[in-house]
This record gives C-alpha cells, structure tokens and sequence, in this order.
C-alpha cells in the first residue's frame, strides 16, 4: 500500500501562465515536501471528448499514512499549499487516498 495527495487543478485563466508557472516555481515547492517518494502531475483529457472537469492533476505519494501525516504538515507542504494562490485561478480539489495494488501487470495479449 502507499499514500497518495491528488491536487486536481480547475481550468487555469490563461493555461500557458499556469504551465509556465506549475513547472517552474511550484513543483520545485512541492517536490521537496519530506516523506514524498514519486510526484507526478499531467494534463488531463476525457475520453469522450467533453470538457473534463479538471485541467490538470498532480499525485503526490508516499511510502505510509505516518509520512503522509508527516509530509502533510511540513513547513514545505505549508509553503507549496501558500502558493497555489499564485497561480490555481481555476481552483484546486485535493484529497487523500491509501491505493492498495489489486493485482500484477494487466498486459493480456
């Protein structure tokens, strides 16, 4: 099992402020939080072509609820959840989740 933050991110006012601004300031913000063991974020597309409800989504995970605990209440995490102001003009959704692994690789071909 892990630990995972998901930050959903609203559509951005001007996307290429956000983008520019995500990749630059925040993530080096957010990627030094204690406990964090993978950080990944991306861009999100529905799959039946409607306007998804969110832009974009970053996870944040870590390695047990005791680091997650931790990392939530760090000074960094402190710093990181300060500055979405500067750029989330869409808003954020943010919640946590413990993933448990339901099984090995899904290749059936």
């Amino acid at each position: 099992m892990t630990f995972r933050v998901a930050v959903c991110y609203g559509k951005p006012d001007d996307q290429a402020a956000f983008d520019e601004y995500y990749t630059s300031v925040h993530v080096p913000l957010a990627a030094v939080v204690p406990g964090l063991t993978e950080f990944t974020w991306g861009k999100v597309t529905s799959m039946d072509g409607s306007e998804p409800p969110y832009y974009a989504i970053a996870n944040l995970y870590f390695a047990d609820e005791d680091s997650l605990k931790a990392g939530l209440s760090s000074p960094e995490m402190k710093a990181a959840g300060k500055d979405l102001r500067n750029f989330a003009t869409g808003g954020v959704t943010m919640f946590t989740q413990e993933e448990v692994r339901v099984g090995g690789s899904v290749d059936r071909a």
